[in-house]
């Protein structure tokens, strides 16, 4: 009895989470501009309209764009602090990486409007380099923890072993530490490019309809009105998440990069 109650709830509790996605999914299938579910006419017109339709691919280009290399520059700025705060037990070290994971500390539009300000300050309010910036610093905690996870698990009698076979530090960094912590750097990058692609706050203090990306363009459309396309950028951005960790979980080895296994055991 117990186990079926288990079961039951499990049922219940992925029902729950997939309806909005079933739903949304449904919608853009409408062969009308219309919000019905279950869908009418279906048909995938909307979703040749996405690509046919510059106001939302000049968006689209924008979000992928940002995101790239804004997740690009998290993880440039993650990888030596954690390095740092791993191989430094003191003060400062401890101090960097509460810096690091700070900004998913403080609510987003704390961090936002400290961006608006930096940005209007400097005189750069309203470029995509202050978009693709403030990114990158608000999304640096993700690169944190997955890379100090990888530095956690690693075996240090590695490290020892080089460095008496006569390796420099920077040689021990390169072709041992690096290597081994490549798939937490790679899993960092896509939590915080498919984050990125999600983030709505930030991007709009920042640039507000200066650099218009997908969740901006969405916003300001609902002004006039539903259309599908929204479902259909809704489906487009779940199918893009469930891709990049497919591959992770395929590829990179999840309990390894939760921490669960010690690389110098393999």
């Amino acid at each position: 009895m117990t186990r079926r109650l288990q079961t039951l709830y499990v049922v219940v509790v992925l029902l729950l989470l997939a309806a909005p996605i079933v739903v949304v999914a449904g919608v853009s299938l409408n062969g009308q501009q219309s919000l019905v579910f279950p869908p009418q006419n279906l048909s995938l017109k909307w979703y040749v309209e996405l690509f046919r339709n510059s106001d939302w691919l000049i968006p689209l280009r924008n979000s992928l764009v940002i995101a790239a290399i804004s997740s690009l520059l998290a993880v440039t700025i993650a990888l030596p602090l954690a390095l740092h705060a791993w191989s430094r037990n003191n003060w400062l070290a401890r101090s960097l990486y509460v810096l690091g994971v700070a900004p998913f500390m403080l609510p987003p539009v704390i961090s936002a409007l400290g961006f608006l300000v930096f940005w209007v300050s400097v005189g750069m309010y309203g470029q995509m380099t202050a978009t693709i910036i403030s990114h990158g610093v608000f999304l640096v905690t993700l690169p944190v923890v997955t890379i100090s996870l990888g530095l956690a698990a690693v075996d240090t009698s590695l490290i020892e072993a080089a460095r008496t076979m006569g390796a420099r530090r920077g040689q021990v960094l390169r072709t041992v530490i690096l290597p081994l912590l490549t798939p937490f750097m790679i899993s960092g990058y896509a939590f915080a490019f498919v984050l990125s692609l999600n983030e709505y706050i930030i991007a709009y203090m920042v640039a507000g309809f200066t650099v218009e990306t997908l969740p901006i363009k969405i916003f300001n459309s609902l002004r006039y009105g539903y259309t599908p396309i929204m479902g259909v950028v809704a489906v487009i951005f779940v199918a893009l998440a469930a891709l990049t960790f497919g591959l992770i979980g395929r590829y990179g080895n999840l309990p390894r990069l939760l921490g669960a296994e010690r690389i110098g055991n393999d």
